[in-house]
């Protein structure tokens, strides 16, 4: 088994989207990046020199920040909730 299998990505879509079946909206989308992100640092911080994940971690990162710079343009109460609860921001 993996770290993210099928009932994981259940419980982060009903925690941050709208149901548990919600895969579409940005806050959804970005619980689950977030969470395979922090995987992936704690991966790295063992293996420093696995480049290839290196590369994935800054591509999430990068579609992380590209959704969470929509959702603050579209609406900014929604940003403000999301990276309020999965304390994005210091």
């Amino acid at each position: 088994m993996g770290y993210l299998n099928a009932d994981k990505k259940q419980e982060l879509f009903a925690n941050y989207g709208k149901s548990n079946t919600d895969t579409g909206s940005p806050e959804s989308q970005v619980a689950l990046f977030s969470y395979r992100i922090n995987h992936l640092t704690a991966h790295l911080k063992k293996n420093k020199k696995d480049f290839g994940t290196q590369r994935s971690l800054l591509r999430l990162v990068g579609k992380r920040r590209q959704l969470l710079e929509y959702l603050k343009k579209v609406d900014i109460e929604r940003y403000r909730a999301i990276v309020k609860a999965l304390e994005l921001r210091k």
